[in-house]
């Protein structure tokens, strides 16, 4: 391998070599920002960036191998090594990251019984097609061949979750049988019990953490008495959920850490370098004491903001890479140009149970299905029945929903359940023998740490009316991986959900924008049918990103599915991100 090991440090090609890393995740940043990002990692001073790989995206049915863009691996590391840049590769197959899922595939997860991060053959037979797919077209980007690819990883901070070191070994072997010759590395958070359930024999281990340097570095050189000292996760902010703060780290205490780190001499990966964005459907959750979904954003508080521009943080930690290190004779970058503001009129509209039936045919149940026995990943999936009863009823869902449900009857809201409130039953009142139950549920992201990985979305249960099962369900997958043509009319009412709606607005210059969203409450975005992901007033994140290379000149179209409602006809791009309030206020 081009990387190797000394008693206290790594060596590149036989030299010495400080990893000064950065992560970057592809997945998250338009594929036309990639090359800016990636100058901007080398302008701080770093020599590697670290990215973690998708399984879920990239396979989103068995057999399959998706690398187009978004997902084009093999540029991205083109294009870093075009910049100067070695890459650390994490490939999985679990990845955490604040992902759906953690990376893991739900038509994987969805399976009975099976055991995910285990030696179970089904997940392990699954790991092998994989690997056998993706790594053919990433070997001419590894640094045995001239690429960027200096090391690899085995899974990803597993001794949180198990301790079967053979699991490990078999991943191991995997990655060396399908020819990765280069360094091997584990991570794990920086605790003595952790290290041991996940690192491997003869594998580099290395720390996770962000805080409490020195003796976080002690307890990683307790348990590996030579070698490199290396943080492969030095967390320099955080991730935010739904309803809670914004999370935000001074930038002077993380430079003094980072001063602190590489003075003992260390190598490091700053997480995050460029945090990104959760596009889609594809922020996770957690599910602690209860669940809760994380915002569309991955801001992070990182080096680069969501919009890759220079934060408080570039100058400050330059400033100490620095004094270690050299850094280009370069000035720092200036931040990106901004659309002028801009209001948008949402003209069109279209009633979103209705649209149903032009999204997807309906399937019919007995009992109501699962998101995942639906064949799908993400999006929501509409669910109708009728009510055997008349006037004042107790509708149960036993199983729970997966993870937001609003319950209509005759079209009228009759309330909302939210998984993460622990909330099942619902008070209905039935205005006729037959009316008519429609249950929209909405996946806001799997699980992508701890035991519940590969939450069930959707229905998750049977549903009863007074104690009675209600049976003979029509279901509608809608994955919204794609907006057909809808039956748009034009209207000037008060916005009611869920409804599509649709407005237009001329750009002189692409460039990039963020999406304030004053007077709606919860859905969807997309401009030009790129899927911006979801808005929320529950916040803390109160605009979402818009990338400049997904404008054009001329005329633009913005679609959103509000699922409530609005108090406005009109939104508004703005120059300004607003992630929200932070526990300062």
């Amino acid at each position: 391998p081009a990387l190797t090991l000394s008693d206290d440090g790594f060596l590149l090609h036989g030299e010495p070599f400080r990893i000064l890393s950065g992560a970057l995740h592809y997945f998250r940043t338009h594929p036309d920002q990639w090359a800016d990002r990636l100058r901007k990692a080398r302008l701080l001073g770093l020599n590697t960036v670290e990215t973690y790989v998708p399984w879920n995206l990239h396979q989103p049915a068995p057999g399959t191998l998706d690398l187009d863009g978004l997902l084009d691996l093999p540029r991205f590391l083109e294009l870093a090594h075009a910049e100067g840049l070695r890459v650390l590769l994490r490939p999985g197959p679990y990845i955490c990251a604040e992902w759906e899922g953690g990376g893991l595939p739900s038509w994987l997860t969805a399976q009975p019984a099976l055991r995910p991060r285990s030696r179970d053959p089904r997940f392990t037979a699954a790991v092998d097609a994989y690997l056998d797919l993706l790594l053919p077209p990433l070997a001419p980007h590894m640094a045995a061949r001239g690429g960027p690819v200096i090391a690899v990883q085995v899974e990803n901070e597993y001794g949180a979750y198990g301790d079967d070191t053979a699991y490990l070994a078999q991943l191991a072997d995997a990655l060396r049988t399908r020819g990765v010759e280069e360094l091997l590395f584990t991570c794990d958070q920086a605790d003595k019990s952790k290290l041991a359930a996940g690192s491997l024999p003869g594998v580099l281990a290395t720390g996770t953490f962000g805080g409490r340097i020195a003796d976080s570095l002690e307890v990683l050189r307790t348990h590996q008495e030579s070698g490199p000292l290396m943080c492969a996760e030095f967390w320099i902010g955080w991730f935010d959920h739904w309803g809670e703060p914004h999370h935000i780290r001074a930038a002077d205490d993380a430079a003094a850490d980072l001063d602190t780190l590489l003075s003992a001499g260390a190598s490091v990966n700053i997480y995050m370098f460029h945090g990104g964005t959760n596009f889609g459907f594809t922020a996770g959750a957690n599910h602690d004491h209860a669940y809760t979904p994380a915002v569309t954003s991955y801001d992070y508080d990182a080096v680069l903001t969501e919009c890759g521009d220079p934060g408080p943080k570039y100058a400050a930690f330059r400033d100490v890479i620095a004094r270690h290190a050299a850094v280009p004779d370069e000035p720092v970058p200036e931040p990106s140009p901004k659309l002028p503001p801009t209001d948008v009129t949402l003209t069109d509209s279209a009633n979103a149970l209705v649209c149903a039936e032009f999204l997807s045919p309906g399937e019919r149940f007995t009992d109501p299905p699962t998101m995942e026995r639906l064949g799908q990943a993400y999006g929501f999936v509409l669910y109708g029945t009728e009510l055997p009863a008349l006037g004042d009823r107790v509708l149960r869902f036993t199983g729970g929903v997966g993870d937001r449900a609003q319950v209509f009857v005759n079209g009228a809201p009759a309330g909302v359940l939210e998984r993460e409130r622990h909330e099942d039953t619902l008070h209905v009142r039935s205005p006729e023998y037959g009316a008519r139950l429609d249950v929209l549920v909405e996946n806001m992201g799997r699980a992508n740490y701890g035991p519940r990985i590969g939450d069930p979305k959707g229905i998750t249960g049977p549903v009863t009316l007074d104690g009675e099962p209600l049976e003979n369900w029509t279901c509608h997958p809608l994955p919204l991986d794609r907006l057909p043509e809808l039956p748009f009319r034009g209207t000037d009412t008060p916005v009611a959900g869920p409804s599509f709606h649709r407005g237009t607005f001329t750009v002189d210059t692409p460039a990039d924008a963020f999406l304030a969203l004053p007077g709606w409450t919860k859905g969807v975005a997309w401009i030009n049918g790129f899927n911006l992901g979801r808005y929320w007033s529950r916040g803390p994140q109160r605009r979402l990103y818009v990338p400049a290379p997904v404008l054009r000149p001329g005329t633009n179209e913005l679609v959103l599915l509000e699922l409530h409602a609005a108090t406005t006809r009109t939104v508004r791009l703005t120059d300004e991100p607003d992630l929200g309030w932070t526990d300062e206020g």
